[in-house]
């Protein structure tokens, strides 16, 4: 009996619908494996990342970064001196006397040439180019190949950030990293650092990792300001052109920015710099940088620039945060708190608090308990839902609140981000012992 031609299934279709099934399964297969290649695998994440973090602002927008609920003007002594980092030359001004250092032979920076270009670090434009949110890694990698070290980005993330969520790796861990996983190298970082610093430092025949602001080319979520932070490897420097070369691990390798831009985009992370390096080259780098390689020193040259740049451009939101911080290091809380408020009354960026935390530690220690609320809820709501340093300090700020096992939860969480946080794990004891 011959079978209709208008059944749906018929034997003869069998075939057909096997031969589609496979189809299927091998395409699905297929884009599977090509995911694996971590060049598209980093694409495609970044892609998905971006869009579902968009979809959800559109309906929890995010909002500037809150400003205090007193503002308070930081009643705290300017000097009567402007000390600038300017990296144009002013034809106008005098000459300045040479800083007297400690008169330690070791400490006297030497004479540097008007150009010089150390030898480029290896770049492979599929490991090196970052990951999502893996600047400071993958610059990191870069900085260690330099010295002949063979890993990539991943195998510091692997160590210092396991999740892909963690969106900010800071100084303290990238140093952590280097002292903990090369044995053969040493690792330094300053802050306060200026032009003629970074040059010295490179004529010491050192790289130097600083970590400064960069704009997104795209929106993050609608109304997105685009700032973020960002890690670049300077190598080398030209008076002439007033250029340095940087290696951006967004852009690529052997980039060349200007000394201007260098600078004004420096002064968001207090001027950061840090120093991998041989044990020979130790004696090099004091010299380089003089009476700075003192800690306490460093902090102090810090503070009197930020406060000298702030009597200068008063509605400079970055020069009173630089003052906050360097106060927070030398403990000194109300001053501190004082001058992220004149910071955040001026305006600071969106996502200022995923990558610097000087405010929660100095509104925690002046017992501004709103002020700590409002902020943590800013960073971990809006711009950093993992961040570990503002779970550690909402966990701070209920625990002041006496809401302990609240507080606990957020110390937890943070570990859940940063298995080896020792300022978590620190906490839980203190907690639960008391």
């Amino acid at each position: 009996m011959q079978t209709p031609d208008y059944l749906p299934y018929s034997g003869r279709n069998k075939p057909f619908l096997r031969i589609l099934i496979l189809i299927v399964i091998g395409i699905s297969i297929a884009a599977l494996l090509i995911y694996q290649i971590p060049r598209v695998k980093r694409l495609a994440d970044y892609r998905l990342n971006m869009a579902l973090t968009y979809m959800e602002k559109v309906f929890n927008p995010v909002s500037d970064l809150p400003t205090p609920v007193v503002s308070n003007a930081p009643d705290m002594p300017l000097p009567a001196v402007s000390v600038i980092l300017e990296a144009e030359p002013d034809a106008t001004a005098q000459p300045s006397p040479t800083p007297e250092f400690t008169p330690t032979p070791t400490l006297v920076p030497t004479p540097i040439p008007d150009r010089l270009q150390l030898a480029p670090p290896a770049y492979d434009a599929v490991r090196d180019k970052q990951d999502l949110n893996n600047c400071g890694p993958a610059t990191l990698a870069l900085h260690l190949r330099y010295f002949g070290w063979k890993g990539d980005q991943y195998d510091i993330s692997k160590v210092i950030k396991i999740s892909d969520d963690d969106r900010n790796v800071n100084v303290e861990e990238l140093v952590y990293y280097v002292r903990n996983k090369t044995g053969w190298l040493n690792v330094e970082y300053r802050v306060g650092g200026d032009l003629e610093t970074l040059k010295r430092i490179i004529g010491a025949g050192v790289p130097v990792m600083i970590e400064t602001t960069f704009e997104a080319d795209r929106d993050g979520w609608p109304n997105d300001d685009r700032w973020a932070g960002h890690y670049l490897l300077v190598t080398g420097y030209d008076d002439a052109t007033r250029l340095f070369t940087v290696h951006d691990t967004e852009k690529g390798p052997n980039q060349l920015m200007p000394y201007q831009k260098l600078a004004d985009d420096w002064q968001s992370f207090n001027y950061v710099y840090i120093m991998v390096y041989l044990p020979e080259n130790e004696a090099d780098l004091k010299r380089a940088i003089g009476e700075n390689w003192d800690v306490e020193t460093n902090r102090q040259n810090a503070l009197e620039l930020a406060l000298a740049q702030a009597e200068a451009d008063p509605d400079n939101a970055f020069t009173w945060f630089n003052i906050g911080t360097n106060q927070v290091y030398f403990e000194r809380y109300q001053e501190a708190a004082q001058a992220y408020d004149t910071a955040r009354s001026i305006g600071l960026p969106q996502r200022m608090l995923r990558y610097q935390f000087g405010p929660l530690i100095a509104y925690f220690w002046t017992q501004r308990t709103d002020e700590l609320i409002a902020l943590t809820d800013h960073a971990l709501k809006q711009v950093s839902r993992t961040s570990e340093e503002a779970m550690l300090w909402r966990g701070w700020a209920e625990y002041r609140l006496e809401n302990k096992e609240t507080a606990l939860g957020y110390f937890r969480a943070a570990l859940n981000v940063r298995p080896d946080y020792e300022d978590a794990l620190w906490a839980i004891d203190f907690v639960t012992s008391n």
